[in-house]
């Protein structure tokens, strides 16, 4: 197994399909990749030589993936809901953001949605949480 960048890629895995193990990076950029390289498609992980592997590891160190891919879209999610516009309240409700139904099909939005932050909307952590302490805490006149 070659342990590349964090990765651990599968010796026997083809190098495009093996690229594809990092956050980040699909099979389209994989190809680009191979080619950009001079990589041959066929060849598998274990058959690559010394200048492919740090060849491959310099270009990959100066793309954004795993990492600082995720906390740059966790930034961007974060930056949206501080402004609170409409992207960032359909991401603190985890619902849909770009424009689907959500008469019926929400139920994958609300999984993934909630993924990037916590799904307690726009309170805070020192406002009451249960209905009945924000209840509890309104001064009635």
């Amino acid at each position: 197994m070659l342990h590349l960048l964090g990765v651990n890629l599968p010796d026997r895995k083809i190098v495009s399909t093996a690229l594809q193990y990092f956050y980040g990076i699909g099979e389209p950029t994989a190809m680009k990749l191979c080619d950009q390289l001079a990589i041959p498609k066929n060849i598998k992980i274990a058959e690559l030589n010394e200048t492919q592997i740090n060849n491959l590891t310099n270009t990959l160190a100066g793309m954004t993936i795993e990492t600082d891919l995720k906390r740059q879209i966790r930034e961007q999610v974060m930056h949206h809901r501080n402004i609170n516009d409409y992207v960032g309240r359909r991401h603190a409700m985890s619902l849909p953001v770009r424009g689907q139904r959500t008469r019926n099909n929400a139920k994958t939005s609300k999984k993934l949605n909630g993924r990037w932050v916590q799904r307690r909307g726009f309170t805070s952590w020192s406002e009451p949480s249960s209905p009945l302490e924000r209840f509890m805490e309104k001064r009635f006149i």
